[in-house]
């Protein structure tokens, strides 16, 4: 260990590149502008079969460290003569790096393969899941990144055309350098953490680590002088408000994509036709009906005041006879799992109106975790995927309900837990007709549901 270590903060010169990548996306183009610097290049397998195939010279690792790839590729860049060529500093370690024959390599151009990938197959076993972490890649990756004033690692493909950039000056800057370090070390503490999350003992274990992928940079927060950016987990495939196709429309806000996921998570509850208007992150109107335009009359007449501007979900296939009806007054979003041509056309006219397909429903019984941020820490629970059925009700009054009536206090219950507390639901044949959500008091809840009611019994009327 170096008592007082200095740190290289100069331009440094690339004279041996290593490159060994799954994700292949334009390595080959990488690769032509590092032989063209007149860079010795050397590569491992896969990597180095598709450059020497696109007619770029490679030294194979194992001619370099003359040590064969043994154990299945288990040992192949674990090596001194790697490891060293990596990490030695050019200032102190020349002399150990002569004695030994170690060569210095001073570009690692390295991705892994993605265990995320691996895990959420079929049937995936804990033996094929441990044989798909990566060691020796993540090992170049973080010694490379600790090198920073002598090396420069580059994860990500999206990175080639920086370096490519610099390398055509002969030089890489310690301004890049220093930025693709930071981005490694979180590279391969991603790597780590899903790793970390597939193995560790139950959801609430000692430790839980976070991790995800940046989706979206927004224009601004929940205020417009916040900053904001939207991300997502690692592998994560399933239907969702992030994964769905922005069919039309400008970027969604922060408060968009806050609200149009709790309108995703509410319409997924129901099987029935089921339209959800969405406001400030509480439904406005729910209802279930015989199709699509059935359900959003009957949701929209719960509240049309405050559906104006709001966000509308459902959970079939947008029709034109709906999207007709939606674009009738303002919306600022409309979610489906798809939408026909007739659908879209209605849309087209209404340029700022975004339309989310989500090629799917989130699995309403699916497990999962919320998390919510606290100062210093967070709040982790299971996702609230509970319902109650009619079995799960005792009637204490006299009168027992008609079947209308007990289908209305499931649906009423169903929609219960999707709006904020406190929480009073009117449900009136199939639709909500009044909401009181998130008063501190339920009695004040209780009024605005009541007086919401007598207002829908106005919109309602001729």
């Amino acid at each position: 260990m170096l008592d007082n270590p200095s740190l290289n903060q100069k331009p440094i010169n690339i004279r041996r590149a290593l490159i060994s990548v799954f994700d292949k996306t334009g390595v080959v183009e990488l690769a032509q502008s590092i032989d063209r610097a007149g860079i010795e290049i050397l590569s491992t397998g896969g990597t180095a079969q598709e450059l020497r195939s696109a007619g770029i010279p490679v030294l194979d690792i194992s001619d370099y460290t003359q040590f064969p790839e043994i154990m299945d590729g288990r040992i192949k860049t674990i090596n001194s003569l790697v490891g060293g060529g990596i990490l030695g500093l050019r200032d102190k370690h020349e002399n150990d790096a002569e004695l030994n024959k170690i060569q210095w390599i001073d570009l690692v151009v390295c991705n892994l393969y993605p265990f995320s990938e691996t895990i959420s197959r079929e049937n995936c076993s804990l033996a094929l899941a441990l044989e798909n972490i990566d060691i020796g890649g993540p090992t170049m990756i973080r010694s490379a990144a600790k090198n920073l004033g002598w090396t420069c690692v580059v994860v990500s493909p999206l990175d080639y055309s920086i370096i490519a950039s610099e390398l055509r000056s002969g030089r890489i800057s310690f301004e890049t350098r220093k930025r693709f370090s930071a981005k490694a070390f979180g590279y391969t503490a991603q790597y780590e953490t899903i790793i970390h999350n597939y193995l560790k003992d139950g959801p609430l274990s000692e430790n839980y680590s976070l991790t995800f992928e940046k989706h979206s940079e927004l224009r601004y927060g929940e205020n417009p002088h916040q900053n904001a950016a939207a991300y997502k987990g690692p592998g994560n495939s399933e239907p969702n408000i992030l994964n769905a196709t922005i069919h039309q429309g400008k970027q969604l806000s922060y408060n968009n994509i806050m609200d149009a996921d709790s309108a995703l998570s509410c319409v997924r509850d129901f099987k029935s036709p089921a339209c959800v208007v969405v406001k400030h992150a509480n439904p406005c109107g729910v209802a279930v009906g015989t199709d699509l335009l059935d359900a959003y009359q009957k949701a929209l007449r719960c509240d049309p005041v405050s559906a104006f501007g709001g966000i509308i979900a459902m959970n079939r296939t947008l029709d034109g006879e709906a999207a007709e009806a939606m674009v009738e007054i303002f919306t600022e979003v409309i979610i489906a799992p798809a939408a026909d041509e007739a659908a879209i056309a209605a849309i087209s006219a209404k340029k700022n109106l975004r339309l989310l397909l989500t090629g799917g429903l989130p699995d309403a019984g699916a497990g999962g975790m919320t998390l919510k941020s606290l100062a210093g820490g967070y709040l982790l629970q299971s996702r609230d995927a509970g319902r109650i059925g009619a079995g799960d009700v005792e009637v204490v009054t006299k009168r027992q309900p008609s079947a209308q009536e007990m289908a209305d206090l499931l649906l009423a219950f169903r929609i219960c837990k999707h709006v904020k507390s406190n929480a009073i639901i009117y449900v009136k044949d199939g639709a909500t007709v009044g909401i009181g959500a998130g008063q501190m008091s339920r009695v004040d809840s209780a009024r605005i549901a009541a007086r919401k009611s007598e207002d829908a019994a106005v919109y309602s009327s001729p």
